[in-house]
């Protein structure tokens, strides 16, 4: 009898620190669970309010909800990919800009091709654009170089044009932000002299230039930075998308800066 009811005591207790084990074991899943949702939640708030900062800076940025026009050449049309893919287009989509893309493969700043197909230059066709714009981006020059380098021009030539093209457009957007882009560093005749012109020629009106030769990150005469960076490997001016992402921050920062 003695023995019966040690033996249920023992079973009594063992039930009961099985119970205690097992609500221990239960509470511990039941606070790992609780700290693994904290911690979710915790990450889901703070991308929450990583997002409403950068809305809040994108809103309250220049260029927010305005009118651009970009004028150019291939840099601007994008040659043969879309120019949905260029570092232009990507700063308009970001800051809810209306863009309007006035890029023509082949098309100088100054130099007439109309003969080689490749139409009138920016100093005339810049009456087309819309009157009506907060931003005027100008991308051009290399065209106009590789025409100097043919001998097909004078870099004289080049710079009167230019100075009427930059009084035109200041005459056409007096209330615009202008700006100017280079062609970047490419090793070739002509490239030097128009893009020291354009520098030149843009700070008499006080026009910001962007010189891409000296400040954009793009190595031109590098075979491996082109094939990894551009359309082509023996292509000397046409970014892929791989090439307007890694200028993107470099173009945006200009264009906010104006």
């Amino acid at each position: 009898m003695k023995q019966t009811k040690w033996m249920m005591f023992i079973a009594f207790v063992l039930l009961t620190m099985n119970c205690h084990v097992a609500q221990a074991k239960g509470e511990k899943q039941q606070s790992k669970q609780e700290l693994k949702q904290n911690k979710k939640e915790l990450k889901q708030s703070k991308s929450k309010g990583q997002k409403m900062v950068a809305d809040a800076s994108i809103l309250s940025a220049p260029l927010y909800g305005k009118t651009i026009n970009v004028i150019g050449d291939s840099y601007v049309k994008n040659h043969r990919r879309p120019y949905e893919e260029a570092w232009h287009y990507l700063v308009a989509e970001k800051y809810k800009m209306n863009y309007r893309n006035y890029g023509r493969n082949g098309r100088c700043l100054v130099f007439d091709r109309r003969a080689e197909n490749w139409g009138e230059p920016m100093l005339e066709y810049y009456k087309e654009m819309n009157d009506s714009a907060d931003y005027v981006l100008v991308i051009g020059g290399h065209n106009d170089a590789d025409y100097i380098g043919r001998g097909k021009g004078t870099i004289l030539q080049f710079e009167v044009g230019l100075d009427s093209l930059c009084r035109g457009l200041i005459a056409k957007y007096p209330t615009a932000k202008l700006a100017f882009v280079t062609p970047w560093r490419v090793p070739r005749a002509g490239f030097n002299e128009v893009i020291a012109t354009m520098v030149k020629v843009c700070g008499k009106y006080s026009i910001p230039v962007f010189n891409a030769a000296e400040r954009s990150g793009i190595y031109v005469w590098d075979e491996a930075f082109r094939k990894i960076y551009f359309q082509g490997p023996n292509d000397t001016a046409h970014l892929n998308a791989k090439g307007h992402q890694l200028f993107f921050r470099k173009g945006e920062t200009f264009l906010l800066g104006l």
